[in-house]
């Protein structure tokens, strides 16, 4: 009997029970750049026929284009993935999620071990090492971090072949 109400309680939070609905008139982000608020727009609006994800939803700087900060949403919500960036901050951001993606897809570390790994390495709570939150220099720590796992990693993977 215990068994079947764990079952239930846990298939019930998979599919969305108990969990926190979005507040209406939810604050939108601001622009960390510029101050300006932004505004939910089709993903289309920014990458034109280059959209990977037809009908995505971005959060755009509203000083757009002269502002280029923009962030992409959870599909299915207004819940930004993180915060507004400019092409610099998101490109770290890209280069950052491939360091992780090297350190899973070589077996080293599972993906959520990567992220428990590198939540002690930069002193922040597991739940805060997001890289959509990340900043210029979280970002490039942890390419660093990544990379050295890496060189480690190859450096004894060679040594046993040896």
């Amino acid at each position: 009997m215990k068994n079947r109400r764990n079952r239930e309680r846990i298939r019930g939070y998979k599919s969305g029970y108990g969990r926190k609905k979005e507040p209406k008139g939810a604050r939108v982000p601001v622009c960390p750049y510029c101050g300006r608020v932004s505004v939910l727009r089709p993903a289309e609006y920014v990458y034109g026929e280059n959209t990977i994800v037809t009908g995505s939803l971005l959060y755009v700087c509203s000083g757009y284009p002269a502002c280029g900060a923009y962030v992409g949403v959870h599909e299915g919500t207004k819940k930004p993935k993180g915060t507004l960036a400019d092409s610099e901050l998101r490109n770290k951001r890209i280069r950052a999620h491939r360091a992780i993606d090297r350190i899973a897809t070589a077996g080293c570390m599972s993906r959520d071990g990567v992220y428990v790994w590198l939540s002690g390495r930069l002193n922040l709570p597991y739940e805060e090492t997001h890289i959509g939150y990340f900043s210029d220099y979280l970002c490039e720590e942890t390419i660093r971090e990544c990379e050295k796992v890496m060189e480690n990693w190859n450096g004894n993977r060679r040594g046993r072949a040896a």
